[in-house]
């Protein structure tokens, strides 16, 4: 995993977004990890033929209007490289991408939480973080990640939304705007 951003001093909140369920739809390759099969090889190998998902990619280009985006993923840091070209070839807004480090077998729900803990503190915090997992969600939520304290002393919510399931254009109007 990359350092953590440093911002580019404009105090835009950051929004960081899973890759895999959110942006990128990986239901032909499933098939290669279910029903007793955990080829990851084969899983991992077909991910840059990935079609997207259109509600990922609509709110990732809408939040980025009034945020700086991210995006944490559970890949491997050997898959880099597809990632990036799958990410500029869809369109998605640039922002750094902080991948599952060689070695680390941690759960998504450890691991993430883990890097989301040491990203931007302060005014340019984990604003929004969308994810498909239930158990990174409920990880975020359990944790008390729901607030963090900015530089001035007051504290800012950072929303944990469940791709999906929680996300529409009403649950994106009703989130809170910082005054500009």
């Amino acid at each position: 995993m990359s350092a953590p951003p440093g911002g580019a001093g404009d105090g835009r909140p950051l929004a960081v977004f899973d890759v895999d369920g959110v942006l990128a739809d990986v239901a032909h390759r499933l098939h290669h990890i279910e029903a007793g099969s955990r080829n990851w090889g084969a899983f991992f190998a077909a991910a840059g033929d990935d079609p997207p998902l259109t509600t990922g990619v609509e709110l990732a280009t809408a939040l980025s209007a009034d945020h700086d985006l991210g995006y944490l993923t559970g890949r491997p840091e050997s898959l880099r490289q597809v990632t990036e070209a799958w990410l500029r070839r869809h369109g998605l807004p640039p922002g750094p991408l902080w991948m599952r480090p060689r070695g680390d077998y941690r759960p998504a729900r450890v691991m993430k939480l883990d890097a989301l803990r040491r990203l931007r503190p302060g005014p340019e915090a984990v604003e929004v973080v969308v994810d498909d997992d239930e158990q990174v969600v409920s990880a975020l939520r359990d944790a008390g990640d729901d607030r963090r304290r900015s530089r001035s002393g007051g504290t800012r919510s950072t929303y944990a939304i469940r791709a999906e399931s929680e996300w529409s254009p009403e649950a994106y109007s009703a989130l809170p705007r910082r005054a500009g």
